[in-house]
């Protein structure tokens, strides 16, 4: 009778690795020692464990603390810090929300205004759509002023 293998949340940790598996875990282990990130003594016992592993979670376990094999520290710190700047860029779901309805309420207004001017034939048509500039001008204060406030906090 089949004994029923249990398994972690990705139900992967307690599934029997191959040997080609053990052999990627030994490359990405001497990447490290070529990294300079293991000494020679972390490098022999985590291959000798990695050769014995009998689960994917065991050889994980071996790598957790390593980064992908190439990076340097100063390619991380880039890295954190282009995501941090991104994220700061980004803006509160309600201003994207705001600007998401004028984008919408200038559209259809300008459709509409097109249409009618179409069937007028052009003749001395107002162009009301320009007073929709009025709020998008003051969602665009609020927006540089939210921003501001949001950079200035960062920097303290």
């Amino acid at each position: 009778m089949a004994k029923e293998v249990s398994r972690g949340p990705d139900g992967m940790e307690t599934l029997r690795a191959a040997d080609a598996d053990r052999h990627q875990i030994a490359a990405q282990l001497k990447s490290a020692l070529d990294e300079g990130r293991l000494s020679l003594g972390e490098y022999d016992e985590r291959v000798r464990e990695a050769y014995a592993a009998r689960t994917y979670a065991e050889l994980l376990h071996l790598v957790a603390d390593l980064p992908k094999p190439g990076l340097s520290a100063a390619e991380i710190h880039a890295r954190r810090t282009a995501e941090l700047k991104r994220r700061a860029r980004r803006l509160p779901m309600a201003l994207m929300v705001l600007w998401t309805v004028w984008g919408a309420v200038l559209a259809m207004n300008l459709v509409v205004w097109v249409l009618v001017a179409v069937t007028t034939g052009f003749e001395e048509m107002y162009p009301w759509p320009v007073w929709l500039l009025v709020p998008g001008a003051a969602l665009l204060a609020v927006t540089v002023g939210v921003q501001t406030i949001r950079h200035q906090q960062r920097e303290r």
